[in-house]
């Protein structure tokens, strides 16, 4: 083996690791950016016709439960309750998605090499 391959190596790769450092402080710094700012957004989400509506935030809890006074049946709880979880659920996925989304675009052209 020549000395010289071996030197011209390390040279090369010790360019291309500063350069990868690089990216991926710049792309953390981006994504720390974008999870505060997902954090802040609020997602909100209906059922049974908009008489339950439910907003939660980007930290995924729950800010607000609307409930239309049309929706209190004493005489059918479950329901109501049915209507409340499928609202809640329904905002906790659009918070998620929102999130799986926007980090998707921001590491999508990503190449790690693994």
């Amino acid at each position: 083996m020549g000395k010289g391959g071996f030197r011209g190596g390390s040279y090369g790769g010790g360019g291309m690791n500063m350069n990868m450092m690089k990216q991926a402080q710049k792309l953390q710094a981006d994504m720390m950016k974008m999870q505060t700012e997902l954090e802040e957004k609020t997602y909100s989400a209906q059922s049974g016709g908009g008489v339950v509506t439910a907003v939660v935030s980007g930290k995924r809890e729950l800010e607000q439960l609307v409930i239309e006074p049309d929706a209190v049946d004493p005489e059918d709880v479950e329901m109501l309750q049915d209507l409340i979880l499928a609202a809640v659920n329904e905002a906790l996925r659009k918070a998620e998605t929102s999130m799986s989304e926007s980090m998707s675009k921001l590491t999508g052209g990503l190449n790690l090499g693994f």
